[in-house]
């Protein structure tokens, strides 16, 4: 995320969101209203709505809709927000361990397209069984093979057999006769069924999300990501 441009957005949405009662005179009301129209406010909130989703995911939860004006959620969480970016640093020193983040859309492309939608509805394992199956497309696609898929694909594909008219293979890095060249190439045939055997079949039949599914999916999403890259980067071999 950018930091600095995250915080212009919700800096711009915070003023514009400043509450005024309308008890005028002798009229007493609890309403209030916002300092910009409301069709200018509803229209940036579609872009501070998707920062307040990364950096407050559960606010639409969490965070009391006050009857007073309809923006007062989103003003409150984005209060939050602001605090929290221009404090992350500091934040992260003394409540962690400093750690690297991962950020799910720097994937490579295959992986975070493919899981895109349903990380969005937080359908996590669906998402990546999703990016499991936009890999196995594109291996198809960058191969011209319809006929097989997942696992006996990628056997096939980077099986260090010649290749033959119908059955093309991925090449990693040349032929140097190492033991490099054939553990590489194992390893990614092992790296595929692993995600399509022990991943993408026990996903398929998950039925419920927990507060830990997101992390185990981002987990998951990341293997997905290095077969990408791993067929993308590859060389197809064909037969003379």
């Amino acid at each position: 995320m950018d930091i600095a441009w995250a915080l212009d957005e919700l800096g711009i949405f915070e003023r514009m969101t400043v509450l005024t009662n309308n008890s005028r005179g002798g009229f007493v009301t609890s309403s209030s209203s916002t300092a910009s129209p409301d069709g200018d406010v509803a229209a940036a909130a579609a872009v501070v709505e998707q920062i307040l989703d990364r950096v407050i995911a559960d606010w639409r939860t969490t965070i009391e809709l006050r009857s007073s004006n309809r923006w007062t959620r989103h003003r409150e969480a984005t209060l939050r927000a602001i605090t929290i970016l221009r404090r992350q640093e500091e934040l992260r020193e003394k409540l962690g361990d400093n750690a690297p983040t991962l950020d799910a859309s720097r994937l490579h492309p295959w992986a975070w397209d493919g899981a895109r939608s349903m990380w969005g509805s937080r359908q996590y394992a669906q998402a990546v069984v999703d990016a499991l199956k936009k890999v196995n497309a594109e291996a198809q696609l960058k191969v011209g093979r319809r006929d097989v898929s997942e696992t006996d694909l990628f056997n096939q594909l980077f099986s260090l057999d010649a290749p033959k008219a119908d059955r093309p293979r991925l090449r990693l890095m040349p032929d140097d006769g190492s033991d490099t060249y054939s553990s590489v190439h194992r390893g990614a045939r092992s790296l595929a069924e692993g995600l399509f055997a022990g991943v993408r079949n026990r996903l398929s039949h998950e039925v419920t999300e927990s507060p830990a599914e997101e992390q185990h999916a981002l987990e998951q999403l990341a293997a997905v990501s290095v077969l990408a890259r791993w067929v993308d980067d590859a060389e197809v071999v064909t037969a003379p």
